[in-house]
């Protein structure tokens, strides 16, 4: 189609051409290219080639070298795969290609790179299908692209994606966007109309308004933001006014030119040529522009410099010229301004001609005197030779060179011209001679030339401020500095930085090793237990002997150490590094200074019992020479006691006894009974059984006893079948008593019974009850018992035996250990028991024990401390107050404390010193320097302008500056420009006094006043010179000359201000420990402190003063308590208990109950028990020995025969014998005990059944014991036990079987036997111990196969094997209190004055709590008010109004003041003016900018002008928010200027409104609401609101809108008729609406109203109903208006109101109330129940709350 249309235009070309057979040939070629075109379509390829994905990159190396495939067929274009051959070959792909293989290490070179997130484009446009929102709420969704590609990173050069996919997936080039709603421009309310701009003739009011919010995202633009109406106050009398005066700007300011350029520029005029006397004048301005107007302080000559000043200035108003064509062109106008100025002025120059002529005689009489001088002046200098000229001007030159500051800046005084125009109303400038003013305005002023800041180059970098090297130490700084040659003179541009540094590090072989810091730390100090004692073991009172775990502290301090110390270092170059330095040095973490430690508790000797007294020996059996024996017992040491076997009791006792002997016979056993003469039965002996015993009781060789007396054989009897059979003797009793004295007797007893009687004739009798028993004395030896006392050893003291070298030597080493080998003697001495100390002969001298021993002398250790540490820096005292004198200190401290006579510590380890006097303080100043004489303009420029012959009037004044220390020394101007305030001004207005003028003194101070409100006070000031005798000079009132106001009347009422501060302690509370640690518990943490509260002093006029106006130190004290805190307490442990069981292993319990919760943080409790919360129990188990307590049975008593056959006193008969339980010692059962201590299935039987022989029947001994089973214990295995005759039967009789048998049954009379281990017990500590390490136990048992424990022997003798540890280490958590640090210093006050400043003071937690001990305090800050002052501030005073000085309009300045404003610093309240004397110690700023502007130039419209108004001030930051939600677009503030017209012809000349707009920070959101007001008629007002309050333009949904006007269709014409809002006909308040059957109005009637007559109503107890029309108000009288109440139920639309269904509900609730009371009231009441109180006393329980502090 494109070629169709192609065509189509060139037959447009042709057409007309005379060859219509081209045209034909054109037509038909056209047609075959079509039909070319159409098979080419048709025949469309039915074979393709396809490919597949590229594969990975393969290679050998890394980088574009690499080679990648692809799959590559030919299919049918429906889809299927065919033969290559089938597809064109010409254009089959490549299925190769070369790639970059992608390496790890090219993730360094290659990276990503992130293009900038493009326009937020709405989605509705990318979206052909999505529609735009119709109301804008939150924003339009959007979508924001970017481009990303692969890069390589060094130089950027873009690159394969794929390079970097290999790494990172290819970030998102797309993200959603909100495009937010377009907010349109809101503006204020206008503001009130202006006067109207004439005071007669047509005029302009105006009114304007100013933009609250810009538009943004596309809002609608701001509407005009002035509204004018015209004016018209009355017609005007004569000629209206129609020139103005006008002044324009200031040109630049202008170098006065070279006398000679200012001749060749003045054409010669003959009007133009002065006369000779005027010539005076100008060589004297000429000579003033030569030698006042420059200030040169370099060396060079003047006139060379004038020379170049002048070039500069040429140069400049060249530059000046080049400007002011675009511009007022003040060259020419100025001089066009010369002749006009003249015009007006010549009658008035005619009238002063003589006097002007006076004075230029009198000048040039001076000039002659002066020319005089000079020639005096020229001869001198002819006469002096060419050196003594140049001593002169060297001098000269070098007294410039050292003018103060004059070599930084180059101040020139120049000029500067305005332009003064007539100006019509309409705006054009017509002639000066139009605008009628006696006096024109000054056209020059004196102005400085303006001048950059100059600086000279960078000096060279300055050395590193680091010296060494050390490669992990921060690094040093280097600087380099450039000098001010030319400071910024009037508004030139600012100094460009003077000092630039950068970082370095010094290397290089020359370079020393870098100093280097590390804490060091103090021996531990002693392991202390007392400390962690709770408050209620501290108060039990002895704390000596505690052990277990402590706490041992040290002491860290920072010292110098080396990096390149060699290790032999010399004792001086150590005990440097010892010396302390400032801990701010050390970097590193700092050393624990707290420690865990262990005094080991020590162990009691504990010994066993007493063994039996051994037999009477001899103390020697070696030497026996000495009748002397003893008998002795002995016990032995149970444990390793701590400290040797030398505090235990005494191991052996002994008693003096007569015949001692060392060995004797022990009878072992009796023989049978062997009857004499060979016979069966009758008396017989028994032949005793012997064993030679030493005194220990040994066995030893028979021969030994060849001395004692052998035993001899006891006489014994065999009862006949006829004789009386008795038992055996019982074993003899223990004896009574263990020794004999004159009242105590040792017995013993042993018994026999009666087993059968005899026969009544030929047997041997029974004996009697009395021979039955039988007695004997023992322990005949008197109760004397002796043994050896030892004493405790003393102390090591050094044996002169040993030889002296070895000491020596060791002392010699010095700090080595010097330890040597000593001796140690202790006290021994004899003593009897309950006696006292007796002759050492009394004890056996062979069990003496040791005098002497020999012992390791202890070390001697001597105290160390550091060497003392540098001085502290002395603060400084260049701030006021500091008169007082400081003090500066170092310290030293302990490293180690002496010990064992070593020597001891110095004991000052702190010194202080005053601080010298500071040589100077730090700090630098601006020194002003006297104002140099007042430069005028250039003679040259002044000289057309009245009384340009007096040179007087208004000029400039300069003066130098320099930099001063606070010492006064002087300094580099740069040390100012960086450390001092802002620089003072160089230049000053200044007025030279015309012969006219009145020249007056400054005032004088004020008087000062006696007394507060009493008198007055005055100052003064004079005439000065001249002006003394002038008459003009003398009117008091325009030159008041004193001036009076009333004595100050200063009353000031002190009140306090802000809240009390925390309870803080007074200072000093603290102890220390031995090295200045704190140890726990020993801060005062808790008491009486104090809290304070800041008082503020006012004066009369409610400002703030300082505090001691009103005799106040600044704060109210008051007492406050912290409370200290409280541990838990518990009771002391209650006894153990008896162990659970008798046999074997139980437990045993002791208990502690809960006397009182911890409080205000003090320790918390131990683990209560879960069911009785007021107890805390310790459970350990407990082994009783299963022989501890026996059964013991006496003899059996006499038979009671019970049968009836009592002839032969035999038959069934009856036993009874006592049983007890008995102690068991280790001398046997000593005394009974209750029955439930021994074990019950062994008690032996009390009585028992059997049958007593009858004569001449055999007659057994009793059985013995059963003999054991064999183990294991099976049903086939049997016990037996047996018995022996006593008497032989009789003939024909035979004995009974002597020997019984039982089977063995399980857990019946066999047993098997087998250890049980307990559990382990609680951690047990040393009573003296508080916590640390401890043991736990466990024990063994001995258990039955039935479940019975019982004595560990029967386990033993089976050879069980013992594989448990019985015991094992444990440890019991320290309770560790939570350690803080001491208070740091008060801080500095967070506001320097005002009434919320704080001082702080902070600690920190040193040791965290452990265990159960005390919790750290809450509070770890405290603060206290600072002394209020007051807050003294400058603050700029209003502009004045812009005043164009001798003019109507134009270019003018505006002024203002600084005044001096006191404020309480909260804001609260406004600012109150001060005298300005109360600022004077402040810089110079205001509101922190240093830069004070108190003019600035303005402009004054001129009559008839149209113009902006001045800037408004920024609005509120306004954040973009939705229902109060910030929707991220940042604030905006917004400023604008309105137009202010003031003539109705110029309002086409106004300028346009201008509006800036810039963010900001911290925005509030407004949101914008439609208000109405109520309907006036068929209107009502309506506008829109912001949030805060403010009625604005703009802002509010137009969409929203309410509506302001309604209208009723058809109109309402019914009389009392409205347009209701609804938009139909209603009725007016008191009227009701009557409708018609098509709801329309058809009339208002009146609603009845009820009327109830109030107080006063002559008509009270009337009650009418009648209408009542309140358009009459003849209708009631005039004395009852207001005090009448209409009730209207219905509303203006005809329904109810509100109020009557109100009415309505409260009396139905009414009603309902009344009927429930009289229902009440009505029904009977119940008779009350009698509730039984129960008078039993509840038990007085503790109950623990389970508070989670215990």
């Amino acid at each position: 189609m494109g070629l169709a249309s192609r065509a189509v235009g060139t037959l447009e070309v042709w057409r007309g051409a005379p060859l219509p057979s081209l045209w034909r040939i054109a037509l038909l070629c056209l047609c075959v290219w079509e039909m070319d075109a159409q098979t080419a379509v048709e025949t469309k390829p039915v074979y393709i080639w396809q490919t597949g994905p590229w594969g990975r990159c393969m290679g050998s190396e890394c980088g574009p070298g690499g080679s990648q495939s692809r799959a590559v067929w030919c299919a049918h274009s429906e889809g299927w795969t065919t033969l290559h051959t089938n597809c064109d070959q010409t254009e089959r792909p490549d299925n190769q290609q070369s790639c970059f293989r992608v390496c790890d290490w090219h993730k360094d070179l290659y990276d990503w790179q992130l293009g900038a997130w493009n326009q937020c484009v709405p989605v509705s446009m990318r979206s052909a299908g999505v529609q735009r929102p119709t109301v804008c709420t939150r924003g339009e969704e959007g979508i924001q692209t970017r481009e990303v590609g692969c890069v390589q990173k060094a130089d950027g050069e873009p690159a394969e994606d794929a390079i970097c996919e290999y790494f990172e997936p290819k970030p998102r080039l797309e993200q959603a966007c909100l495009i937010p709603c377009p907010r349109d421009c809101v503006v204020s309310e206008f503001s009130l109309w202006t006067q109207c701009s004439k005071t007669c003739g047509m005029g302009l009011q105006n009114r304007i308004r100013f933009v609250l919010a810009p538009p943004l995202f596309g809002g609608s633009a701001c509407p005009n933001l002035t509204e004018f109406q015209t004016c018209q106050p009355g017609s005007c009398e004569g000629e209206e006014s129609l020139y103005s005066l006008r002044v324009g700007p200031w040109g630049l300011c202008s170098a006065p030119m070279p006398r000679q350029a200012r001749q060749a520029e003045k054409p010669p005029r003959e009007s133009d040529k002065p006369s000779k006397e005027s010539e005076k004048p100008s060589k004297e301005g000429d000579k003033q522009s030569r030698e006042g107007i420059k200030l040169t302080s370099e060396g060079e000559k003047p006139s060379r410099e004038g020379d170049k000043q002048h070039k500069e200035g040429d140069k400049k108003s060249k530059e000046g010229d080049k400007l002011s064509k675009d511009g007022h062109k003040p060259s020419r106008p100025n001089r066009k301004l010369g002749r006009a100025n003249r015009k007006p002025d010549r009658p008035s120059r005619q009238a002063d001609r003589s006097k002007r002529q006076k004075k230029a005689k009198n000048k040039e009489k001076k000039e002659k005197m002066r020319e005089k001088v000079r020639e005096r002046l020229r001869e001198r200098g002819k006469v002096k030779d060419p050196e003594t000229r140049e001593l002169i001007k060297k001098k000269r030159n070098k007294n410039r060179q050292n003018r103060p500051g004059g070599k930084f800046w180059d101040l020139m005084v120049g000029y500067q011209t305005r332009e003064v125009s007539c100006v019509h109303k309409s705006g054009n400038v017509e002639a000066l001679s139009l605008c009628s003013q006696e006096l024109l305005p000054v056209t020059f002023q004196a102005c400085v030339m303006t001048k950059d800041c100059d600086v000279t180059e960078w000096s060279e970098w300055s050395a590193c401020s680091k010296e060494c090297y050390d490669p992990n130490g921060p690094n040093g700084e280097r600087a380099r500095t450039r000098k001010v040659s030319q400071f910024p003179i009037d508004g030139g541009a600012d100094c460009p930085e003077l000092e630039e540094k950068e970082s370095c590090s010094p290397q290089g072989d020359g370079v020393p090793p870098c100093i280097a810091y590390s804490w060091k730390t103090t021996e531990w100090t002693e392991c202390r237990v007392d400390v962690l004692l709770s408050q209620q073991d501290r108060r039990r009172g002895n704390q000596t002997g505690l052990c277990g775990g402590g706490i041992q502290t040290r002491e860290v301090y920072c010292v110098q150490t080396s990096t390149d110390a060699p290790p032999n270092l010399s004792s001086l170059r150590s005990r440097e590094a010892l010396r302390p330095m400032n801990s701010d040095l050390c970097l590193g973490i700092l050393p624990n200074t707290t420690l865990l430690c262990h005094i080991s508790c020590p162990v009691e000797c504990e010994v066993s019992s007493w063994s039996a007294w051994g037999p009477c020996t001899f103390e020697n059996c070696q030497d026996q020479a000495a009748r002397k024996g003893f008998k002795l017992r002995k016990r032995r040491i149970a444990n390793e006691p701590t400290g040797g076997t030398g505090n235990c009791p005494h191991l052996v006792e002994a008693i003096p006894c007569e015949e001692p002997s060392c060995y004797d016979w022990l009878v072992a056993t009796l023989e049978e009974c062997i009857p004499d003469n060979e016979k069966l039965c009758g008396p017989g002996t028994q032949i005793p059984q012997v064993q030679c015993v030493n005194s220990e009781g040994g066995y030893v060789e028979r021969q030994l006893c060849r001395d004692a007396i052998l035993p001899m054989p006891a006489i014994c009897e065999v009862p006949c079948p006829k004789d009386c059979a008795l038992s055996p003797w019982t074993s003899w009793s223990l004896c009574s008593h263990t020794c004999s004295g004159k009242n105590t007797e040792g017995k013993q007893t042993r018994a026999r019974s009666i087993l059968a009687y005899n026969a009544g004739e030929g047997g041997i009798q029974c004996p009697n009850i009395s021979a039955l028993q039988e007695g004997r004395s023992c322990n005949e030896h008197p109760c004397t018992v002796y043994h050896w006392q030892t004493g405790p050893w003393g102390q090591c003291i050094e044996d002169s035996s040993i030889p002296a070298t070895n000491t020596s030597v060791g002392r010699a080493r010095g700090d080595e250990a010097s330890c040597s080998v000593g001796m140690q003697t202790r006290k021994v001495i004899c003593v009897r028991v309950n006696v006292g100390q007796v002759p050492p002969k009394k004890c056996p001298e062979s069990v003496r024990p040791d005098t002497v021993r020999p012992c390791l002398l202890p070390c001697r250790r001597d105290c160390t401390v550091t060497p003392y540490s540098d001085w502290s820096a002395c603060p400084a005292t260049c701030r006021a107050g500091g008169n007082t004198k400081k003090k500066q200190n170092r310290k030293r401290i302990i490293i180690q404390l002496p010990a064992n006579g070593g020597q001891d510590c110095p004991e000052v380890l702190s010194q202080d010193r005053e601080c010298e006097a500071p040589s100077g303080c730090r700090g630098h100043r601006w020194k002003t320097h006297k104002w140099r004489r007042c430069q005028l303009v250039p003679w040259s420029v002044r000289q057309d302008s009245v009384g340009a012959q007096e040179a007087c009037g208004p000029g400039l004044q300069v003066r130098a500056v320099s930099c001063r220390k606070q010492d006064g020394g002087q300094a580099d101007v740069e040390a100012c420009l960086k450390f001092a305030s802002s620089m003072p001004p160089l230049t000053h207005p200044c007025q030279l006094p015309c012969q006219e003028d009145c020249q007056l003194s400054s005032w004088s101070k004020f008087s000062s006043c006696t007394a507060d409100c009493v008198g007055v006070r005055t100052r003064k000031r004079l005439l000065v010179g001249k002006s003394k005798k002038r008459d003009q000079c003398k009117n008091n009132q325009m030159y008041p000359l004193s001036e009076t106001q009333y004595c100050p009347c200063n009353k000031y009422n002190a009140q306090p201000v802000g809240n009390w501060s925390d309870c803080v302690l007074p200072e000093g509370g603290r102890l220390e420990g031995q090295l200045g640690m704190k140890v726990q518990g020993d801060i005062k943490e808790c008491g009486q402190g104090y809290r304070f509260q800041a008082m503020v002093c006012y004066d009369q006029d409610n400002r703030i003063v300082e505090t001691s106006r009103c005799n106040s130190h600044g704060y109210i004290e008051e007492a406050c308590i912290i409370p200290c805190p409280s541990d838990c307490k518990l009771s002391e442990w209650s006894n153990w208990s008896r162990c659970s069981k008798s046999c074997g292993s139980g437990v045993k319990v002791r208990s502690k109950w809960l006397r009182e919760k911890p409080y205000n943080g003090g320790r918390p409790c131990p683990k209560l028990d879960h069911v009785n919360q007021a107890q805390v129990y310790e459970v350990v188990p407990c082994l009783s020995d299963c022989g501890q307590y026996v059964w013991v049975a006496e003899p059996w008593s006499v038979w009671k025969v019970s049968t009836v056959d009592l002839k032969d006193n035999c038959g069934e008969g009856v036993q009874t014998r006592k049983v007890r339980c008995m102690l068991n010692t280790i001398d046997g059962p000593s005394e009974q005990v209750e029955d439930y201590l021994c074990d019950p299935e062994e008690m032996p039987m009390g009585a028992r059944n059997s049958r007593l022989p009858c004569p001449e029947d055999c007659v057994l001994s009793d059985w013995a014991a059963w003999s054991s089973c064999p183990l294991p214990c099976s049903g086939n295995s049997s016990r037996e036990r047996t018995a022996y005759p006593l008497r032989q039967p009789g003939e024909q009789k035979d004995c009974p079987p002597t020997a019984e048998t039982e089977l063995c049954k399980l857990n019946s009379n066999c047993f098997h036997y087998s250890y049980n281990i307990t559990d382990w017990s609680t951690c047990q500590l040393s009573e003296r111990a508080v916590c640390g390490n401890g043991i736990k136990t466990r024990m063994l048992d001995c258990v039955r196969s039935d479940g019975k424990s019982v004595d560990l022997k029967f386990c033993k003798e089976l050879g069980l094997e013992r594989k448990w540890q019985m015991n094992a280490s444990c440890v019991v958590e320290c309770p560790v209190n939570c350690q803080l640090s001491d208070w740091s210093m008060w801080s500095e006050c967070t506001h320097t004055c005002g009434l919320a400043g704080k001082l702080w003071r902070r600690r920190t937690v040193i040791q965290a709590p452990q265990g159960d001990g005390r919790p750290c305090a809450s509070q770890m800050e405290q603060w206290k008010p600072c002394l209020v002052k007051p807050c003294y501030s400058w603050r700029y005073d209003a502009w004045s109004d812009c005043k164009s000085e001798g003019a109507r309009c134009g270019e003018g300045l505006r002024f203002r003041n600084v005044s001096c404003f006191v404020s309480d610093g909260s804001g609260q309240k406004e600012s109150s003016l001060v005298d300005e004397e109360l600022c004077g110690d402040l810089e110079p700023t205001v509101d922190g900018d240093s830069h004070i502007v108190l003019q600035e130039p303005c402009t004054v419209p001129c009559p008839g002008e149209c113009y902006l108004t001045d800037w408004t001030v920024w609005s509120p930051c306004q954040l973009s928010c939705v229902g109060g939600d910030d929707l991220g677009f940042g604030s905006v503030q917004v400023r604008s200027r309105a137009v202010v017209a003031q003539d109705p012809e110029n309002l086409l000349q106004c300028p346009e409104q201008e509006l800036e707009a810039r963010p900001c920070t911290e925005g509030q959101c407004f949101d914008y609401k439609w208000r109405t007001g109520p309907w006036r008629g068929s209107s009502r007002q309506v506008w829109c609101q912001r949030s805060d309050g403010l009625n604005v333009t703009g802002g509010c949904p137009g969409t929203a809108k309410p509506i302001s006007d309604r209208s009723c269709d058809p109109p309402c014409t019914k009389p009392r008729s409205l347009c209701t809002e609804a938009g139909v006909c209603g009725c007016e308040e008191g009227y009701t609406e009557v409708m018609t059957s098509d709801d329309l109005l058809d009339q208002c009637t009146v609603i009845p109203v009820l009327e109830i007559p109030t107080a006063g109503d002559n008509r009270a107890d009337v009650k009418t109903i009648r209408g009542f029309n309140p358009t009459l108000p003849a209708a009631s009288s005039p004395g009852r208006a207001g005090r009448t109440w209409f009730l209207q139920p219905f509303g203006p639309d005809g329904k109810l109101k509100t109020w009557v269904y109100g009415v309505a509900a409260g009396a139905f609730v009414l009603l309902v109330f009344i009927i429930s009371m009289t229902y009440l009231a009505c029904k009977k009441p119940k008779k009350p129940q009698r509730r039984q109180m129960n008078n039993r006393l509840k038990p007085l329980t503790l109950a623990y709350d389970g508070d989670a502090d215990m």
